[in-house]
C-alpha cells in the first residue's frame, strides 16, 4: 500500500496523531469507499442520518457515525458490495435561526433588512462552511462514507425529488391547503408539525371563572389553564347527557369582561364528571374546540398576532404578550367578581422542538399531507416485519405514533427551504392556483402572471426521501436498483415519529418498497453522571478534542464498548483511559511480536507441528470469530467488542505471548517457526476483527505484518474478515491448556497474597482426576509461569507424601494444588513471626480481660463502649486461636 510503513518499522510509542490522517487519505485515494455498482457480490447500503448544517459534529453523532462505520467495515470484509451515502440536512428552521441571531448579533439587521434573496445567499455561504466542517469531522473519525456520492437535502437533485413527489400527491389529494389548527412558534415564526411539538411538564392553574347567564341571576361555572383565550370563545358546551348540565343548552351567556353573547351547546366531547362539566370552546385556539366548532358551525375568532401579542380582539389588552395579557385579565376578573378560585396545576405544555418557547395552537391556512392512506401500509410492512426494529420494543413506539397520527403540516414560514411549489395567479377574475414540477410565470388557464407561495416545506419532507433521493430518484438509475431497499437505519429513538416512520411511508409510496430491512436504534450519549449533555449543563463533549488527544479509534472504541441497542450510554474519562489503554496494550504486543519475526511470509504449518498452546489459543480464536460475528449480525456492537477484547487482552496478550516465550527464544528452528507463523496468523486474525472498530492502528499494524494467508490483500479493510475454521477447533488440546492456565492462574494469585516472589521457587503437588492429559510438555510453563521447582501430578496423594496441615492447599474446578509451607516462606522466620505477635496478642487480652473484670467500669461505662470492649475481646480470642493454629501447622 503505498505511503504505508514497511514490515518492522512499528515505532515505540503508539502516537495516532503520526499515521490517522496518512492512513485515511491512502483510503480514499484508493477509492476504497466507492463500491462498483457492476459488482455482481451481494449489496450492503445504508444512507448517513444527515447531519443538520447548524454547526458541528456532536458526541451523539460520533455514537451514530461509528455504529454505522463499524457495521459497514464488517460487511465489506465480508465480501459485499457495500455503500455508504453521506450527507448534509439543510434543516430549515434551526439554520435559518442560526444565521438570523449571527445577522442580528454582529450586523444589527433582520432577514427582512436584507429581503430574501440576499438573506438566502447569506444562508447558502453558512451552509459551505459548516458542510465542510461537518464532513472534515466524519473523515476525522475514520467514516468510510463514499464521497463520491456525498449529498445534500437541498442540492439539485433532492430538490427535483421533492418537486416530484409533492405533485404526485398533490395530484393523488393526498396534498391539500386547508384552514385548520396547527403548532404555531411565535419565536421561530413558523407552523410546526406535531412531531416537532415537544411535552414538557410545567407549573400552571386552573382559573375558574363565572360567566354570567343572559336574562338570570345565576352563571356557569367553568376552568381553563389559559384565560387570555377567553377573547376567542364563541361558545360553551355541556354533555347532553349530563343531568346536571343539560338544563343549560340554549341558553345564552355574557363573555366576562368582552360582554359578548354565546350559547351554551350539547356536544359528547364534554366528558361528564370532569371538571366543572361546563367547557369553553374557543375554535380558534384548541385542536378539540375546532373540531366541536365545525361541528356547530362556530365562528373562529383569533386573537394573537403571530408573535403572541394579543390583537384587536383582545380590547384594551391590545399589544400585549401573552403573559402579561393573562396576569393583567385575571386580576380584572377578580377585581369585577368573576374569579370564583385559582387552583395550581402540574400539567404537560407543548413547546417548540428547536427553540423551547410554549407553542400557540391556532387556526391557520397551511398545507397538509393527508396521512391515513399513507400511515396504513407504513403500519403494515412493520407488523408483517418486512421492516424490523431492533430492539423490537421500538415497534410500540412507531405504532403508538402512527396508528393515532394526524395529518401532517408540511408548510413552514421561512425562507430557507424547499419553497412549495404552488403558483397564484395574480388576475383577480381568475384566480387559480397551479402546482407544478417546474417554475411557472405565467398562468396555464389565462396567461396572467403569477406569483409562487412564499412559503417552504418542513425539513423533514426532504429527509423522508433520502434513502432513494440520494440514490437518483425519479430517475431509474442503477444504485436504486442495486442498492435500494438499503439495508439497515441506524439513528437515535428520539427520531422514530420524526423521521423514520416517514421513510417507511414514502418509500412504500414512492418507491412501491421499503426503504430499509432493519431500524437500530441506539441510545443518547450521556455524561458519566448519567446526564444529558447540553450546553446549559456545561458537560457537552467534543469529539475532535478527543480525538486530537487520544485518536479517532479510542474514540470509536469507547463509544462502541458496552453499547446495547436502544440504550443510553455513559461517557467518561475512564471509558476513553480504558480504550486508550487497549490501544497501548495492542500496539506492545503487536511490536513484541515483530521483533521475533523472522518470517517473510504467513502461512500455518501442519497442525501435526502445533503445540498445545497453538491449538488452545486457534480454539480460543475460531469461538471468539463466532460470538463476534454472531453479535454483529444481531447488531450487538457491544458483545462482539467484549468477545474480541478479552481474546485480545486475556488470551492473546496476557497467556498465549508469554507460552511462546521458550520456544521464540529456543534452538529449536521447527518449533520456533511455529510459534511465529501462529502467533502472526493469530495478530492478523485479531486486527481484522477489531478493524470495523479500530480502523487506523490495526491499518497500522497490519502494515508492518508479513502477510501471505488467502485474503491478506494490500489494505486489511478490503481484506476478509475471519470466519470460522473447523480444521483449526482442538477441543481436547484447548480443554488441557485451560486447564493449566486455571491452575497457574490460582497458584499466582495465593503466591500474590502470601507476598512470596516470583524468585522463591516452590514444589506443585497438583491432585487431579485430568492426570493423564497433564504432561510433562505443560510442566516448563508451571516452572517459568508459577515458579515451580518440581511438579508432580497424580490423580490424589498420600499424607506421606505431602501433608495437607503444612502445605498452601489451592483449589479450582478441575484440580487441588498443594505448595509446602517449607517452600514458599522461611519456616524459622515465619514462627518467630508468629510468636512476636502471639505475645502481642495475649498482652492485649489481659488488658481487655482486667478491664472487662473491673466491676467499676462495667456499671459506670456507656453500654455500647462495654458491648465494644468484649467485642474485642472476642477477636483477640478468634485471632489468637488462628495464630496457634498456624503455628501448629509450622511443626
Amino acid at each position: 500500500m503505498d505511503d504505508m510503513k514497511n514490515y518492522n518499522e512499528l515505532p515505540k510509542t503508539y502516537s495516532p496523531s503520526e499515521f490517522e490522517d496518512r492512513i485515511y487519505q491512502n483510503w480514499t485515494d484508493k477509492g476504497y469507499f466507492t463500491p462498483d455498482v457492476k459488482n455482481p457480490a451481494p449489496s450492503f447500503s445504508v444512507v448517513i442520518p444527515p447531519p443538520n448544517v447548524t454547526g458541528q459534529l456532536h458526541m451523539g453523532h460520533a455514537l451514530d457515525e461509528t455504529l454505522q462505520d463499524i457495521l459497514v467495515r464488517y460487511k465489506r470484509m465480508q465480501g459485499f458490495n457495500t455503500l455508504w451515502i453521506p450527507g448534509t440536512d439543510h434543516a430549515g428552521i434551526a439554520t435559518q435561526i442560526k444565521v438570523e441571531e449571527r445577522l442580528r448579533e454582529e450586523e444589527g439587521l433582520s432577514r427582512y433588512d436584507l429581503g430574501r434573496e440576499k438573506f438566502l445567499e447569506r444562508v447558502w455561504n453558512w451552509k459551505d462552511k459548516y458542510e465542510t466542517r461537518i464532513t472534515n469531522q466524519l473523515k476525522k473519525l475514520g467514516s468510510s462514507c463514499d464521497w463520491t456520492r456525498q449529498r445534500f437535502t437541498f442540492d439539485e437533485g433532492c430538490s427535483r425529488a421533492v418537486r416530484e413527489v409533492f405533485v404526485n400527491l398533490y395530484d393523488k389529494g393526498l396534498i391539500y391547503r386547508g384552514h385548520r389548527i396547527i403548532n404555531w412558534c411565535p419565536r421561530c415564526l413558523t407552523a410546526l408539525s406535531d412531531a416537532e411539538v415537544v411535552y414538557k411538564d410545567m407549573e400552571g392553574s386552573f382559573w375558574h371563572i363565572k360567566y354570567p347567564i343572559k336574562g338570570e341571576d345565576g352563571y356557569v361555572e367553568i376552568a381553563t389553564t389559559r384565560p387570555e383565550t377567553m377573547f376567542g370563545d364563541t361558545a360553551v358546551a355541556v354533555n347532553p347527557n349530563d343531568e346536571e348540565h343539560r338544563h343549560l343548552i340554549g341558553k345564552t351567556l355574557i363573555l366576562p369582561i368582552v360582554n359578548r353573547e354565546i350559547p351554551v351547546i350539547a356536544d359528547e366531547y364534554v366528558e361528564i364528571g370532569f371538571g366543572t362539566g361546563c367547557v369553553k370552546i374557543t375554535p380558534a385556539h384548541d385542536p378539540n374546540d375546532f373540531l366541536v366548532g365545525q361541528r356547530h358551525n362556530l365562528e373562529q375568532i383569533k386573537v394573537m398576532n403571530d408573535d403572541a401579542t394579543m390583537n384587536a380582539e383582545a380590547g384594551k389588552y391590545e399589544g400585549m404578550d401573552r403573559n402579561a395579557c393573562r396576569k393583567a385579565l385575571v386580576a380584572d376578573l377578580e377585581e369585577q367578581g368573576y374569579l370564583l378560585k385559582v387552583e395550581p396545576l402540574q400539567h404537560n405544555v407543548g413547546v417548540c422542538y428547536r427553540c423551547g418557547t410554549v407553542v400557540e395552537p391556532w387556526t391557520s391556512d397551511q398545507w397538509f399531507v393527508k396521512m391515513k392512506p399513507l400511515a396504513e401500509p407504513a403500519i403494515e410492512c412493520v407488523r408483517d416485519r418486512r421492516v424490523q426494529f431492533v430492539p423490537e420494543r421500538f415497534s410500540k413506539n412507531y405504532f403508538n405514533w402512527m396508528e393515532n397520527i394526524l395529518d401532517w403540516c408540511i408548510s413552514r414560514q421561512l425562507w430557507w427551504g424547499h419553497r412549495i411549489p404552488a403558483f397564484y395567479c395574480e388576475n383577480p377574475d381568475c384566480g387559480k392556483m397551479t402546482v407544478s414540477k417546474t417554475d411557472i410565470t405565467v398562468c396555464p388557464h389565462c396567461g396572467s402572471p403569477v406569483r409562487q407561495d412564499p412559503d417552504v416545506l418542513d425539513t423533514w419532507f426532504s429527509s423522508a426521501l433520502w434513502p432513494f433521493s440520494t440514490m437518483g430518484w425519479p430517475d431509474e438509475t442503477e444504485d436504486l436498483k442495486k442498492f435500494y431497499p438499503t439495508s439497515v437505519l441506524i439513528t437515535g429513538y428520539d427520531i422514530i415519529t420524526f423521521w423514520v416512520s416517514r421513510m417507511i411511508f414514502s418509500g412504500l409510496e414512492h418507491m412501491h418498497e421499503i426503504p430499509f430491512h432493519h431500524v437500530f436504534i441506539h441510545g443518547l450519549v450521556r455524561d458519566a453522571q448519567g446526564r444529558k449533555m447540553s450546553k446549559s449543563l456545561g458537560n457537552g463533549i467534543d469529539p475532535l478534542e478527543i480525538i486530537d488527544k487520544y485518536g479517532a479509534d479510542a474514540l470509536r472504541f469507547a463509544l462502541a464498548n458496552g453499547n446495547s441497542p436502544g440504550n443510553d450510554m455513559r461517557f467518561s474519562d475512564e471509558k476513553i483511559e480504558a480504550a486508550r489503554n487497549f490501544a497501548n496494550k495492542l500496539w506492545n504486543a503487536a511490536r513484541f511480536v515483530m521483533m521475533n519475526l523472522t518470517i517473510e511470509n504467513v502461512a500455518l504449518p501442519d497442525t501435526a507441528l502445533l503445540s498445545n498452546e497453538d491449538r488452545w489459543v486457534l480454539t480460543h480464536l475460531n469461538r471468539t470469530v463466532a460470538n463476534v460475528t454472531g453479535a454483529l449480525d444481531n447488531f450487538e456492537v457491544g458483545v462482539a467488542l467484549t468477545a474480541i477484547y478479552d481474546f485480545t487482552w486475556d488470551i492473546y496478550c496476557d497467556w498465549y505471548i508469554e507460552l511462546c516465550k521458550a520456544r521464540l527464544n529456543g534452538e529449536d528452528p521447527q518449533a520456533k517457526e511455529v510459534a511465529q507463523q501462529t502467533l502472526c496468523y493469530v495478530l492478523i486474525a485479531i486486527l481484522k476483527m477489531l478493524h470495523p472498530f479500530m480502523p487506523f492502528i490495526t491499518e497500522e499494524i497490519y502494515q508492518s505484518l508479513p502477510h501471505g494467508a488467502e485474503g491478506d490483500l494490500e489494505s486489511i479493510m478490503i481484506s476478509r474478515f475471519p470466519s470460522v475454521r473447523e480444521d483449526l477447533v482442538f477441543e481436547e488440546a484447548s480443554d488441557v491448556m485451560d486447564r493449566v492456565i486455571t491452575a497457574i492462574r490460582a497458584i499466582r494469585a495465593r503466591r500474590n497474597e502470601m507476598n512470596v516472589p516470583p524468585s522463591r521457587k516452590a514444589k506443585i503437588y497438583l491432585a487431579t482426576k485430568f492426570a493423564s492429559t497433564f504432561t510433562e510438555d505443560v510442566f516448563p510453563f508451571f516452572q517459568r509461569l508459577a515458579s515451580a521447582s518440581d511438579i508432580v501430578v497424580a490423580e490424589s496423594f498420600y499424607k506421606d507424601q505431602v501433608n495437607p496441615d503444612s502445605a498452601v492447599q489451592i483449589v479450582t474446578d478441575a484440580a487441588t494444588i498443594y505448595l509446602p509451607l517449607s517452600d514458599i516462606i522461611d519456616l524459622d522466620k515465619e514462627r518467630a513471626r508468629l510468636n512476636a505477635e502471639l505475645t502481642k496478642l495475649d498482652a492485649e487480652i489481659a488488658r481487655v480481660t482486667a478491664k472487662l473484670a473491673n466491676e467499676n467500669f462495667v456499671s459506670r461505662a456507656p453500654a455500647a463502649v462495654v458491648d465494644a470492649e468484649r467485642e474485642k475481646l472476642g477477636k483477640y480470642q478468634e485471632t489468637k486461636a488462628g495464630l496457634e493454629k498456624a503455628l501448629a501447622q509450622l511443626g
